[in-house]
């Protein structure tokens, strides 16, 4: 069986060059991560012109999504570590110079206005934890409850609902400016809180315009969550900031909501941070993370991301094999059938639901019943959009989803979805004549077998707006 779950694979100076990026695609990455906040604009478009290189040199398909580092407040420390002392106290101010063991300084403006007495403050990803104690003019005073070592530009977490910077900030503007039309695929906005920050990114709607990828990692943005998904391409767990946002404990449960709600809206889901992170310094992952990735497979994400692992990991290639090997084992043993009732008992059609939805809805439901009750290998999708592909996925079914799609973006894009494959090929012709010319052209390129039984979800030409079509033929 053809891996279901895709790879998001974060570039770093470990995975840069052509070598390790054509390694990297070679093992099976679908999307490239190229983060914003530690590198100039100019250096994520050098990565983007390398990435496109390589996957032409390679002749294979794989997608872009460029990270936005949103509103993130980060500490500056030097190169030489600075031990933060349990019990010890300190002062944060706003500033660029260098924070010590009593002095903290962060890159957000008026800092103390964004605080509280109680707050409860995480520096690196939770390997410290301040609680602040007083707010005095233009300084807060904390306390270190847990200490630990600093160095670099360690994130600071402060309670979403202090801080008063939303995203996207103007940096991120400036980014989406200066990369949208550098052929980039995706683009995820962080530290989002409502749907109307992931409106205020602007730009094209997909294909033309970027999948636009809501980060979920406030409390906010999981109490919003509906409304986010109706405004978005698809979301990711982000589970370092949101373990620290939420309760710890409550972590999983919230992971598993996510996820459903994502699927079931017919949205791209990445769950991310520290899937495989042993395997930053050593050749194999810990049990702990290999049941960790295969619960995300079990509770239905589209992909897994990989963050230090490939970015300044020893051996990215390796990490990317491994993570392949798991996936495919928990896909193996994924729960169709359960899936499939799960999602077809939601309506989330309304009432009010315009007759081309209702239609479409019924030909992607269609479509995958036919290809259970055959016992179909494949189910064939000739979309504009991709759309239709990506409503399909929803239901995980055990056929692959093949999406034969006009344009690179498309195809791009949909190296996100799991389950589909997708195909850049014309298909002009009307009705019978285009469906007979699309697997005539599987069939010669290796995707379909001769005679095999498949369903196929079209529109009636290349100018329909809608999927109307659903044909059940032999592969000619």
């Amino acid at each position: 069986m053809t891996r279901r779950t895709k790879i998001v694979a974060t570039i770093g100076p470990a995975s840069e060059s052509p070598e390790i990026l054509g390694g990297l695609i070679d093992a099976g990455v679908d999307v490239f991560r190229l983060g914003t906040a530690h590198d100039s604009v100019e250096r994520v478009i050098e990565r983007v012109q390398t990435i496109r290189a390589v996957q032409a040199e390679r002749k294979a398909d794989v997608g872009i999504l460029v990270d936005l580092a949103g509103p993130k407040v980060r500490a500056g420390f030097g190169d030489e570590p600075v031990e933060l002392v349990g019990g010890t106290t300190l002062t944060i101010r706003s500033g660029e110079q260098l924070s010590s063991a009593t002095e903290l300084y962060v890159n957000v403006d008026n800092i103390a206005r964004n605080l509280v007495p109680g707050d409860l403050l995480h520096m690196g990803d939770g390997s410290a934890s301040l609680v602040v104690t007083a707010v005095a003019g233009d300084s807060a005073e904390a306390t270190v409850e847990r200490g630990g070592t600093m160095r670099g530009r360690p994130g600071v977490h402060i309670p979403s609902e202090r801080l008063a910077t939303s995203s996207p900030t103007k940096e991120d503007l400036q980014y989406f400016d200066a990369l949208v039309d550098t052929d980039i695929d995706m683009v995820a906005i962080s530290f989002v809180k409502t749907a109307h920050d992931v409106r205020g990114l602007g730009g094209e709607a997909p294909p033309k315009g970027p999948l636009i990828i809501a980060k979920i990692e406030t409390q906010a943005a999981v109490d919003n969550l509906e409304s986010i998904l109706e405004h978005c391409g698809g979301v990711m767990v982000a589970r370092g900031d949101l373990g620290l946002e939420c309760s710890l404990p409550g972590l999983p449960a919230l992971q598993k909501r996510i996820i459903a709600a994502s699927v079931q809206a017919g949205k791209p889901v990445i769950t991310a941070t520290q899937m495989l992170e042993s395997m930053t310094t050593n050749s194999q992952p810990t049990r702990a993370e290999v049941t960790d990735v295969a619960n995300a497979v079990f509770d239905g994400t589209s992909a897994v991301m990989l963050s230090g692992e490939t970015a300044v990991g020893h051996d990215p290639v390796l990490v990317v094999q491994t993570m392949a090997r798991i996936l495919q084992e928990a896909d193996d043993n994924f729960e169709h059938d359960a899936w499939r009732q799960r999602v077809e008992g939601i309506t989330d059609e309304t009432q009010q639901a315009t007759e081309a939805r209702r239609v479409a809805r019924a030909m992607r439901d269609a479509a995958q019943r036919a290809a259970s009750q055959l016992d179909s290998r494949v189910i064939v999708t000739i979309t504009g959009t991709g759309a239709t592909s990506r409503a399909i996925s929803r239901y995980r079914p055990r056929a692959e989803i093949i999406a034969v799609a006009p344009s690179q973006r498309v195809v791009n894009q949909l190296c996100l979805s799991w389950g589909v494959t997708p195909v850049i090929g014309d298909s002009p012709g009307k009705g019978q004549e285009r469906i007979h010319g699309v697997l005539e052209r599987l069939r010669e390129t290796g995707y379909l077998k001769q005679g095999e039984l498949v369903p196929v979800v079209a529109g009636a030409d290349n100018s329909s707006l809608v999927s109307n079509i659903l044909r059940i033929d032999n592969v000619p």
